[in-house]
């Protein structure tokens, strides 16, 4: 029996994807930049079943049926017809992050199943290759392959699509959790919404393609404060364009709000950090790392919040046996 095991980590965008020119190869209409955490892992065994019927998937203990299973049989499907293989697999998976609460849990999800899934099919791909692969599962996933700071290119077709590091100045994260409750309107179904309906859809496209542009400048120029203010800026301006869309959506809470405003007044202090947020309720702050602890002990009057570090992206930590499968 064929068992591989990978753990990945979320990623935060600094530079937001939102939104699709292609749903079946999840190639974006943007790209986007992100910071890989050390912290919130999602952890997955795949292991090859041949006398089994059907693929089966559960996470955190619970077998999972529906659009969630079939999601993950159809990303099993891809790996097998890249493998040539046709064996059944069992998924087993846990998150350390609320699922489906705005903090990358489907893109850690998806990174570490890519990992674990090719491992156990024996397809032995390289970042580049494997950040495709789970680009096909969930968009994000795509710069969870990838540790620290990650650019995702949009590309114009599967194999120019990718992820791969950037270089740019040391930098923590303050992670505020003010709402662990599954959003109920999921990326998926937000993203297709405000592409069909917002009126601010077309701007956000180029705007965020010029957005993407200066924050690699900054990252090159190691410009801690212009990466601050492009991230922020830019998760305004995504929440703005899905608040537009019909009928809106509306991730952000009051308390979310709260958090930005802190983050702002904090600036003023001296404690330089700037919000941003996915699409939910939560909010992560890039902070300089001198001022990290300071940030974390003023933003916990908001929720819980947790200071993490940048990540070291997807990797399997027990091989495949060399059973290969049949």
């Amino acid at each position: 029996m064929t068992t591989a095991t990978a753990r990945a980590f979320p990623n935060i965008a600094l530079v937001k994807y939102w939104g699709k020119r292609d749903e079946e190869l999840i190639l974006p209409v943007a790209g986007s930049l992100s910071l890989t955490l050390d912290a919130f892992p999602t952890t997955t065994t795949v292991t090859l079943t041949p006398d089994a019927q059907a693929d089966s998937f559960s996470l955190g203990g619970d077998v999972a049926t529906g659009e969630t299973a079939l999601r993950v049989t159809r990303f099993l499907d891809h790996v097998r017809a890249l493998a040539g293989a046709d064996v059944p697999a069992q998924v087993v998976s846990t998150n350390e992050a609320p699922t489906g609460a705005g903090l990358a849990s489907s893109a850690a999800g998806f990174a570490a199943l890519a990992t674990a899934a090719s491992d156990a099919y024996g397809l032995g791909l390289e970042a580049n290759a494997l950040s495709r692969l789970a680009r096909r599962g969930s968009g994000s996933a795509a710069r969870s392959i990838v540790p620290g700071v990650a650019i995702w290119h949009a590309g114009h077709d599967d194999s120019t699509s990718f992820a791969e590091p950037v270089d740019a100045p040391d930098m923590r994260m303050v992670i505020v959790t003010v709402d662990t409750a599954q959003k109920a309107v999921s990326s998926r179904e937000a993203m297709r919404r405000t592409a069909a309906t917002s009126p601010f859809y077309p701007a956000w496209i180029t705007s965020t393609e010029q957005s993407l542009a200066d924050m690699v400048d900054a990252c090159a120029a190691g410009d801690f404060t212009r990466i601050g203010e492009i991230t922020e800026s830019h998760a305004l301006r995504m929440h703005a364009v899905i608040q537009a869309c019909e009928p809106p959506i509306r991730y952000l809470a009051p308390a979310s709000v709260a958090v930005f405003d802190a983050v702002a007044s904090l600036r003023e202090q001296g404690i330089e950090g700037y919000a941003t947020a996915d699409a939910g309720p939560n909010v992560a702050v890039i902070v300089r790392p001198e001022h990290g602890e300071a940030l974390r002990e003023e933003l916990s009057a908001f929720g819980s919040a947790r200071l993490v570090g940048p990540g070291p992206g997807a990797a399997p930590f027990t091989a495949a046996d060399s059973e290969a499968p049949a």
